[in-house]
């Protein structure tokens, strides 16, 4: 079942509590001793600067995969490839001066010594994103080192990046949402599934909707959640929906060209930028594993480095809207994501449901 920390920080007890729940999550992602320790450092820093910053704020730690698959589905070294997520995120001031922020030992304040620079050195990806009267968000991962080769002929760098925040409800120890990232051949397909209501029973359906997307990650959206249908008839149901990127390497020259095919069922909204504009992507009614549709059509559209995707739960607003496009957007998708939820959401207007939001985007040409 997706395990998910969420811990609010508004006093200085909260910071050994974010500690902590990032130890149980490098224990979970199979994280040795001094990684563990890094991933406590960078914990226990973040957690201080939303006390001394922000008037306090959200630390958010999960196990999540890499934002570019090291491998193929079902290859140990790609399945070894868990990494511990830990966002910070706050409606606070913002930052003024990002790069002066980013360099080692710089701190306003008197705190670990340790500052923004040495988190974003120690981490395997440090994303800072502020924005000034709005808040901040701090995202680092943290994982098991993983030799970076070719699998079956196929390289480990793609052309595109995923990435996703999820929030459970009330600050419950389990998720009913969950989210994947599975590549396989020049496929590569991010999922999002919204567990019938929530809870212990919600987390069982995402969570075997997951182990079902690792095993057929090699069909397309519209086939893989009839397979998916199959895999959750012992559970309450999900929400489910399919993005997949199939790349063109000899056209894009690992830049992120290629084609999407989308597909969902049940109320995961999505929504796809392209190039200054949203569009929306649509899902068929029904309940995977419950009442799927006899049929499902797939949306397929050109993906090139202008587009960005959004799935989302319905712990979103209902009135939820997309960035304008104009807007620069980080280029790691999780920050993404984390900035999706923050704001829409508030200390006054908190999250109703499980919430999670789930990014594609292309890789930016200067990362390997």
């Amino acid at each position: 079942m997706p395990r998910v920390w969420d811990v609010p920080v508004h006093d200085s007890t909260r910071v050994r509590d974010a500690r902590v729940a990032v130890e149980d999550a490098a224990a979970l992602a199979g994280l040795d001793e001094p990684r563990t320790a890094t991933a406590a450092l960078v914990a226990t820093e973040l957690a201080t600067n939303l006390l001394k910053h922000a008037e306090g704020g959200q630390v958010l730690i999960d196990v999540v995969p890499p934002p570019v698959p090291p491998g193929q589905a079902g290859d140990p070294e790609a399945d070894r490839a868990r990494m511990v997520q830990i966002a910070a995120v706050d409606h606070g001031p913002g930052i003024a001066d990002l790069p002066a922020a980013l360099r080692d030992g710089f701190s306003t304040t008197h705190s670990l010594g340790a500052g923004l620079g040495t988190c974003r050195r120690v981490a395997d990806d440090f994303h800072l994103d502020s924005v000034p009267g709005r808040g901040t968000v701090a995202l680092a991962r943290i994982g098991v080192p993983v030799r970076r080769r070719a699998v079956s002929g196929v390289p480990p760098a793609a052309g595109v990046r995923a990435g996703g925040v999820n929030v459970p409800f009330a600050g419950a120890e389990y998720s009913g949402d969950a989210w994947a990232w599975v590549r396989a051949g020049e496929r590569l397909t991010l999922m999002l599934a919204d567990g019938l209501g929530h809870g212990p029973a919600a987390a069982r359906a995402s969570g075997a909707a997951v182990r079902a997307v690792h095993r057929f990650a090699h069909l397309r959206p519209a086939e893989l959640l009839r397979r998916l249908d199959e895999a959750l008839r012992d559970t309450r149901g999900a929400a489910v929906a399919v993005a997949q990127v199939e790349e063109d390497g000899r056209e894009s020259g690992g830049e992120g060209g290629g084609v999407l095919r989308f597909a969902g069922i049940g109320n995961i909204g999505a929504r796809l930028r392209e190039g200054d504009g949203w569009r929306p992507l649509l899902s068929r009614p029904g309940i995977v594993g419950v009442h799927r549709p006899a049929t499902v059509a797939e949306e397929e559209v050109p993906w090139a480095a202008d587009r960005l995707l959004i799935l989302h739960s319905d712990g979103l607003p209902s009135r939820w809207t997309p960035p304008p496009a104009g807007r620069p957007t980080a280029a790691d998708p999780a920050v993404v994501a984390a900035v999706t939820i923050r704001d829409a959401s508030s200390s006054a207007r908190p999250v109703r449901d499980d919430t999670t939001v789930a990014v594609l985007t292309p890789n930016p040409p200067d990362r390997p």
